[in-house]
């Protein structure tokens, strides 16, 4: 998992290592618990936090019955689950937009990510059915407006910003104007440099031009443990902050930022887990620890397939990559989807026990490679896509002349849609079981379980 570095794989490893031991007695639990200790200090988690959830991971695994119909492994995997979901905080905040226009106060350290940042919410609103404008009153950094300008053209988000004019007071002003009839306004603010008062004295004044309905302060996750000082001095500074953190795909530190962010009891909520405009979710503790622990996130991955390609196609691609029943027909709609949702590794982590299975030729698949492939196809008939079992030397000649490709190149996607089969292969009935309805941790378990 490239989130937070580390952490997946060592937790991910951890959980493996307790469904394959044979007795769950207090030495198993003992050492389960030191391989939790151990991957939440290398991800930089503060010390006392981490022994006071050991703490309680420990007890309740001593001290409590398993429930009727869970095996004593199952309830340890329980109790790790939750008390992980603890640990992050309260379930997922998103955003209630009711008032016209819902105007957003965007809050942040220089180095932060926040003008990024704003150009994923624009396109996570997008996809909400909104249509949200930016104002820039960024008069600090000269580069400012012009980022965002290129960040919104690439969207078509209006802009309103001015970079002659250095009064961003004037600048919110002339901005509410200009978009009082939008439903979504959001407000780019100047960097600060290092100390929190700075922040707070740019939104107080600010914020009585402006009129927030939500401030948002955004924080660069590899800056690890300190998070939470910039957290605590905003949610205490306001009843209307939340956060935004960034950078979550890759740094050690990651899991010292959310930790101690959510120590606070500011509410985290979205999170940046990567460069591309579309690496940006709504954060939500069960589903985020869930992915975290190896359990997968099937809801998630169904509600992105919907978003990105038609609910129908998305349906049928999902059951029939649940079911084992992959055509390249399949594959093309996975295609899509890939261009879309970021890396097949990315989608692969939401299917439980899929994160790590997945092959090196498929996690390198370029875009490149991908249209290349696409062009192979669209010279298939639709019984070659349907059924690529019939594709044999002569039909492998008539498509590589129709594409324009040499046959090696076919041969390559072929065995690519093999080895993507078989790598689905297994999901089978026990994935399909997850799309149900009530119990979804219970069988999040059981097709963990059964790994």
């Amino acid at each position: 998992m490239d989130m937070l570095g580390n952490l997946g794989e060592n937790l991910t490893n951890t959980m493996k290592k307790l469904v394959g031991m044979s007795v769950i007695d207090k030495k198993t639990i003992k050492e389960v618990v030191k391989d939790i200790q151990r991957a939440l200090i290398q991800s930089d988690v503060n010390i006392k936090l981490v022994l006071d959830l050991s703490k309680k991971i420990e007890s309740r695994a001593l001290e409590e019955e398993p429930p009727k119909g869970i095996t004593p492994r199952e309830h340890v995997i329980t109790i790790i689950y939750e008390e992980m979901v603890n640990l992050l905080g309260s379930e997922a905040a998103g955003l209630e937009i009711n008032d016209r226009p819902y105007k957003i106060l965007f809050l942040g350290l220089q180095g932060s990510g926040k003008t990024t940042t704003i150009g994923k919410l624009c396109r996570y609103l997008q996809k909400k059915g909104f249509n949200p404008a930016v104002v820039c009153t960024d008069t600090w950094r000269p580069a400012a407006y012009e980022q965002l300008r290129q960040l919104t053209e690439e969207m078509d988000v209006p802009l309103y910003g001015d970079p002659d004019n250095k009064d961003a007071l004037d600048l919110a002003q002339k901005g509410l104007q200009e978009f009082k009839n939008r439903k979504v306004i959001i407000f780019d603010t100047a960097g600060r440099h290092k100390q929190e008062e700075d922040l707070i004295a740019e939104m107080n004044e600010l914020d009585n031009i402006i009129e927030p309905n939500e401030a948002i302060l955004v924080i660069d996750g590899t800056i690890g443990q300190q998070a939470g000082e910039q957290a605590r001095a905003f949610s205490q500074a306001t009843d209307i902050g939340s956060i935004i953190i960034t950078k979550l795909d890759g740094s050690a530190k990651g899991g010292g930022a959310m930790s101690a962010v959510a120590e606070t009891g500011a509410p985290i909520k979205f999170i940046g887990t990567g460069e591309r405009i579309d690496d940006f979710e709504l954060f939500d503790p069960e589903r985020f620890i869930s992915r975290l622990l190896g359990m997968g996130d099937i809801k998630s991955l169904i509600e992105k397939a919907e978003e990105t390609i038609d609910e129908d196609i998305a349906e049928k691609t999902m059951n029939n990559m649940l079911t084992g029943k992959f055509t390249l027909e399949d594959m093309k709609n996975q295609f899509e989807m890939m261009n879309k949702m970021g890396p097949m590794q990315q989608v692969l982590n939401m299917i439980p026990g899929m994160g790590n299975k997945i092959s090196k030729e498929a996690s390198k698949m370029t875009e490149d490679k991908i249209e290349s492939y696409k062009i192979m196809m669209s010279s298939m008939t639709e019984e070659e896509m349907k059924n690529p079992k019939i594709i044999k030397q002569s039909r492998i000649q008539r498509i590589a002349r129709g594409a324009g490709v040499q046959e090696s190149e076919v041969k390559e996607l072929l065995k690519y849609y093999n080895n993507t089969k078989k790598t689905m292969k297994g999901i089978g009935k026990r994935g399909g079981r997850l799309r149900g309805g009530g119990g979804s941790m219970n069988r999040m378990m059981g097709q963990f379980m059964n790994r």
